[in-house]
């Protein structure tokens, strides 16, 4: 019984390490867990006392139990049950195919880290890279949202900085709920936007299963009052254009107010404009049919190159922020009161005051998109494309564009409240960025750059489709 027992080296290692985690498992992790937990409710309880829109039960259920409900959800049940009958498809096949669409759409949020890390990582951010201006808000309008109301923030769509800057200002008043695209399911970066309450959307999907499940995860959160911000045109403008809504998201939307006893669905129509947007160049080459497609390391190869040229700029003291980044708030708008107006009595006409809500909202966040330097400037120059321009010359046109503009109601964004301040820092942006040159005190589009100054164009368009451009 005393006998001593020899055994390889790597086999102790292995029951040390065995015994360490049995340890760590039993003791130390559900100490941690509940640790954890308790900042969690605490962070909630604070952040519920000032918010003007609550963070719901839902948003904080834990995300398991989510993926069960909406797994064994009675419409996606049925669906399966449809598919499985008319493809002949084993039904466990397909709820195996139900729980991965689940687990990918549903979040993960953690309140500590959206406002604790979130929220200030998104100002520091947005800060230094820009002057963050909120322009315009219909601050009367906002506060009489219903707190109990699902509320929807509906946007355009400049760039990813949109999530980042949205989030900024809207973390005093709320935590959103994004849809994001399938670009960010990418480790580490999905675990961390998961964490801050975003779900995942495949925009382009043809399985009707996986649609009928983000519809039904989309459904249950509206119903549930999640505060969500969404992107109707479905992705980036190509060519700084406002672009026609996709109505996927809206339609599932809608389909919470079914439920007896639904709350309303406000949607709040959000403008948002930057004086650069860092994708611009990207975006605008994907309209050339002859550009040569670039490889994934030579975009890695621009984008460090980039990073680094503005280090070295900083070094040198030579770095200036990127212009204005502006959002504007606009009036809610009721989905319950709209749809009451117009009586639907089948399904096409449903599907017609859908299309119509989804007009009309790309229509009020037109009218909130904030007319900056760089756009003014910009809008300028494309319509005097043929011939240089003096400095003055340029103000004096820039300066009745933006009385013309001020007349549609359009929300011109003025730095300081002074015009020749602002026309003069939407002339420098464009002359850093060697959009435009200057030569014996003309200016003038450098050869190639008019697809670009376009783009910045185009980003208040809208506002002047009832006018002949000048030549």
């Amino acid at each position: 019984m005393s006998e001593t027992i020899a055994i390889p080296l790597w086999l102790a290692g292995l029951m040390v390490l065995l015994a360490a985690w049995s340890v760590f498992d039993r003791f130390l992790l559900p100490g941690a867990r509940w640790f954890l937990h308790r900042r969690v409710n605490r962070v909630v309880d604070e952040i519920n006392t000032r918010l003007a829109l609550k963070i719901q039960p839902f948003k904080l259920t834990r995300r398991e139990v989510l993926i069960d409900r909406l797994t064994y959800d009675v419409e996606v049940m049925a669906a399966v049950a449809a598919k499985s009958a008319a493809e002949n498809i084993p039904r466990e096949a397909l709820m195996a195919d139900v729980a991965r669409h689940a687990r990918e759409i549903v979040p993960a949020f953690n309140a500590y880290i959206y406002f604790r890390f979130g929220a200030w990582a998104a100002r520091r951010v947005a800060e230094w890279l820009y002057r963050v201006r909120l322009g315009y808000a219909d601050r009367d309008g906002l506060a009489s949202v219903d707190p109990e109301a699902s509320v929807v923030f509906v946007m355009n769509h400049r760039s990813n900085m949109d999530y980042v800057l949205v989030a900024y200002l809207a973390a005093t008043r709320t935590a959103l709920s994004y849809a994001v695209g399938e670009w960010a399911r990418i480790w580490p970066l999905q675990s961390l936007i998961r964490s801050l309450g975003a779900y995942f959307v495949r925009r382009d999907s043809g399985d009707a299963l996986y649609r009928r499940v983000l519809e039904r995860y989309v459904a249950m959160a509206t119903g549930a009052g999640v505060v969500q911000a969404v992107y109707p045109e479905g992705g980036l403008s190509r060519d700084g254009r406002l672009r026609p809504p996709r109505l996927g998201l809206l339609h599932y939307m809608l389909k919470a107010l079914e439920a007896d006893g639904a709350k309303d669905i406000v949607f709040i129509p959000v403008g948002i404009n930057y004086d650069r947007v860092f994708e611009d160049r990207s975006l605008v080459r994907t309209l050339d049919e002859g550009a040569e497609r670039r490889s994934t390391g030579f975009a890695l190869k621009k984008t460090f190159g980039f990073i680094g040229h503005n280090i070295a700029l900083m070094v040198k003291g030579r770095w200036y922020r990127f212009g204005y980044a502006c959002v504007n708030f606009g009036p809610p708008i009721s989905a319950r009161t709209w749809i009451a107006a117009r009586a639907a009595p089948d399904d096409e006409a449903q599907r017609e005051q859908i299309e119509a809500l989804g007009r009309h909202l790309m229509d009020k966040v037109g009218a909130v998109v904030p007319v900056l330097p760089v756009s003014l400037i910009a809008t300028v120059f494309t319509r005097t494309v043929d011939r240089p321009i003096s400095a003055l010359d340029l103000k004096v046109a820039a300066h009745a564009l933006k009385t013309r503009l001020e007349a549609k109601n359009a929300q011109v964004y003025v730095p300081h409240s002074d015009a020749d301040y602002a026309l003069s820092v939407g002339l420098r942006m464009l002359t850093l960025r060697h959009l435009i040159e200057e030569k014996d005190g003309l200016y003038s589009i450098k050869s190639g750059e008019l697809p670009m100054l376009q783009y910045y164009a185009n980003a208040i368009a809208h506002y002047l489709e009832d006018e002949v451009p000048l030549t």
